[in-house]
């Protein structure tokens, strides 16, 4: 239900992936006016699978007003099967290991939320924040493309890389620690036979080629790569041809179908590419800024970083709505309320390390272990036991 207690408050939200429309969401619910500024020139449209688990993540997604149409949109996550070069099974992981309760397409979920508000949220595309001046009564944002404009307030839930936090708290290496393994993924045609929602991993000593067939289109599927971080580590997060070339050097002259995966590399219009990595930032919040999502406690993989972004968009907005837009109370709420909560996240293990052991002896003592049925259980408990319930507070 609308309501006006933010209607005279102008918000900025630098990031269109998930945390962001969902935060725009909820403040226009609210009656703010709100504008979110994205880099890439539209929503994206490729992207893996994400998951959500337990009370906690399935009551926003309510609030919000999409678990309806989310729950129509499922993948039916799959199991996970590890293979040799010849393609046999070594073991496999199930279903409820990696799907959680409802999983659903990256790029399904943020054009869920896009829409849900997009005759109320304007969206600059194709644009970026180049400096901050915060004057105490507004914040004054120079934009790479629209100018100068002035808002009430400033979110960053532009992930990882966030502009917002390196412009307002600091350079990026002050923040993002990187964990020693890359990843990469490209979407490709379906032409090694996977049906649809298996996936499979082919694993050396610090390298894993996998693939993931479409569970909407059988004719389309997934690659995913993740390799041990060596003198790559500069190359250039904005440049897909370095990393594309980066992908096809580590990967050379393995079996399998890692071949017919590079070949559709050069051909892939959209690759993801990045450090697996974690953000600490002492503080989330400054003076009329304030961090959102993967920009503040973001985990690459296994983090349940969109799920904890969307409870931390819902937590902003209503503390905001409770505080009628008083930046200093709300912004102090939300940080309490979600310390506690993103943090239990960011003290899992390297995923990295379980994905692509670095030893021989490492890979084989992965593979010996998780092809036994306690060590399954005991993960698929183990997920289970981090998506416990946590109390939503009421807000209007």
């Amino acid at each position: 239900m609308s309501t006006t207690a933010l209607r005279s408050l102008r918000v900025l939200v630098s990031g269109a992936g998930v945390a962001g429309p969902a935060l725009a969401l909820r403040l226009a619910e609210h009656g703010a006016q709100v504008t979110v500024v994205e880099v890439a020139p539209r929503l994206r449209s490729s992207g893996f699978a994400v998951d959500f688990r337990g009370p906690t993540h399935l009551a926003v997604l309510e609030r919000l007003g999409v678990l309806a149409e989310l729950r129509a949109r499922q993948t039916h996550g799959g199991a996970m099967t590890c293979v040799d070069e010849d393609n046999r099974e070594i073991f496999t992981l199930p279903a409820a290991f990696a799907g959680g309760d409802l999983e659903v397409f990256r790029r399904d979920l943020s054009r869920v939320l896009h829409d849900r508000a997009a005759d109320r949220v304007e969206y600059l595309f194709g644009d970026t924040v180049t400096g901050l001046d915060d004057t105490g009564s507004e914040v004054r944002v120079q934009f790479r493309a629209a100018g100068t404009r002035a808002f009430d307030l400033v979110v960053g839930a532009d992930g990882m890389h966030s502009a917002v936090r390196r412009l307002v708290f600091g350079p990026e290496q002050d923040f993002v620690h990187r964990l020693g393994y890359h990843i990469a993924g490209w979407e490709l045609p379906n032409t090694f036979g996977a049906p649809a929602g298996a996936s499979r991993y082919f694993t050396v000593p610090g390298r894993t080629a996998s693939i993931s067939a479409d569970p909407h289109d059988p004719s389309r599927a997934t690659a995913l790569v993740v390799f041990r971080t060596g003198d790559e580590r500069d190359v250039d997060w904005h440049d897909q041809d370095a990393q594309k070339k980066l992908v096809a050097h580590v990967f050379a002259g393995l079996p399998w179908h890692v071949p017919a995966l590079l070949d559709t590399l050069p051909d892939a219009p959209d690759l993801y590419f990045d450090a697996i990595a974690r953000v600490s930032v002492p503080s989330w919040t400054r003076g009329r800024v304030a961090l959102l999502g993967d920009a503040a406690w973001g985990v690459t993989l296994g983090g349940m970083g969109v799920g904890t972004g969307l409870v931390g968009a819902h937590v902003l907005a209503g503390e905001l709505a409770a505080a009628r837009g008083e930046h200093r109370t709300a912004l102090a709420a939300y940080e309490q309320r979600m310390r506690a909560y993103a943090g239990r996240w960011q003290k899992g293990a390297n995923p990295g390390r379980f994905l692509a052991p670095a030893t021989g002896w490492g890979l084989a003592l992965r593979n010996r272990l998780f092809a036994t049925r306690p060590v399954q259980r005991s993960m698929v408990a183990g997920t289970k036991r981090l998506a416990t319930d946590a109390a939503l507070p009421t807000y209007p």
